[in-house]
């Protein structure tokens, strides 16, 4: 069968910028040592291109969500170095855990007793102080499943770090109090926002995420955090339109005047979502307006500022991620990890 020729849609990654990133976040980290979040296909960008340069730049700690995605984190990591943080929800899980060497974060009373059923050994434990989501509640801290657990490290999760929440101090109180109750190797508590907030929250371990690929969750991150993704499109057609002629799905554009416009092979199936319209792609330092509603597969742009642009030519989708948040309404979480299978990232 013949290869398919190159796809209109590119996502280049800065390795440097990631590898950077990193390294920033575990000086931010000061005694504690920086993990990564690389669940999500490392928020999208691909664990086979993300992994190996977290690995190379020092990190030696990777969390994943989905016991489904250990596999592709493995191919670069030793596995005893993946913790899953959704834990074993069966004896399956539980296998596979003790066969490849992933590490399980028990989440519950259940999953502990499972884990123990199963042979149990090393995992780690997390502990809810306030987000309500997965973890033991500090109550549960004494049942003898609990205490029974070979813990390597002690985790809890922030609810509010982004922002200057009285909540945080909260949480970490909660946290210290359990610590005292639980045998424990390792202590966790920050994510990227958590580490803004300074080195009592910072443990033995962090785990940032977003901040790795771009993210700036708290203002102090800003100019020391840098983009690491640039998706591009290619024009695959351009055309004419007259004054009263409308663009695209429900004619939500309608021309003012003559205009020369290009259709780019992206859409909301790539991720790039309605919440886009209105907003510009560029070409250099030329702006070329989104025209009408973003399509499932194409976007229509204004080609008034560049009127040399032809079809093959790529333009970019600025994807500043502070910025693509404002004008989109989208959270930094929600643009990173929409990006589709079509591009090819390079």
């Amino acid at each position: 069968m013949s290869a398919a020729p190159p796809p209109t849609l590119r996502l280049r990654l800065d390795h440097e910028a990631l590898a950077d990133n990193w390294r920033t976040l575990d000086r931010m980290s000061g005694d504690a040592r920086a993990g990564a979040a690389v669940k999500a296909n490392c928020y999208g960008l691909g664990a086979e291109h993300c992994v190996p340069v977290l690995r190379d730049a020092g990190c030696r700690d990777f969390f994943v969500a989905h016991w489904g995605e250990v596999a592709s984190v493995a191919a670069h990591v030793p596995p005893e170095q993946i913790a899953v943080l959704h834990g074993p929800g069966s004896a399956q899980d539980c296998a596979y855990a003790k066969a490849i060497g992933a590490v399980p974060v028990i989440n519950s009373i259940r999953q502990a007793e499972l884990w123990h059923e199963n042979g149990g050994g090393p995992c780690h434990l997390m502990v809810d102080t306030g987000i309500n989501r997965l973890g033991i509640s500090p109550q549960e801290a004494g049942h003898p499943a609990i205490q029974r657990l070979d813990v390597a490290v002690l985790m809890s999760h922030l609810a509010d770090a982004d922002r200057d929440s009285v909540m945080n101090a909260r949480q970490r109180a909660s946290f210290a109090a359990v610590r005292d109750l639980i045998p424990h190797r390792e202590a966790s508590l920050a994510n990227s926002a958590g580490i803004g907030l300074g080195h009592d929250y910072a443990y033995d371990l962090t785990r940032p995420g977003l901040a790795l690929y771009g993210g700036v969750p708290r203002p102090q991150f800003a100019g020391i955090v840098r983009q690491v993704a640039y998706p591009q499109a290619a024009i695959i057609q351009t055309r004419q339109i007259a004054a009263g002629e409308t663009v695209g799905y429900n004619a939500t554009f309608t021309a003012p005047r003559a205009m020369r416009i290009g259709v780019v092979s992206l859409g909301y199936a790539d991720g790039i979502l309605r919440a886009w319209g209105g907003a510009a792609l560029r070409h250099g330092e030329r702006r070329l307006p989104i025209l009408g509603k973003v399509s499932m597969d194409m976007i229509v742009l204004d080609l008034s500022a560049a009127p040399d642009l032809g079809e093959g030519e790529w333009v970019d989708l600025p994807y500043d991620l502070p910025d693509a948040a404002q004008q989109t309404g989208l959270s930094q979480y929600e643009l990173l990890t929409t990006f589709g299978h079509r591009f090819l990232r390079e």
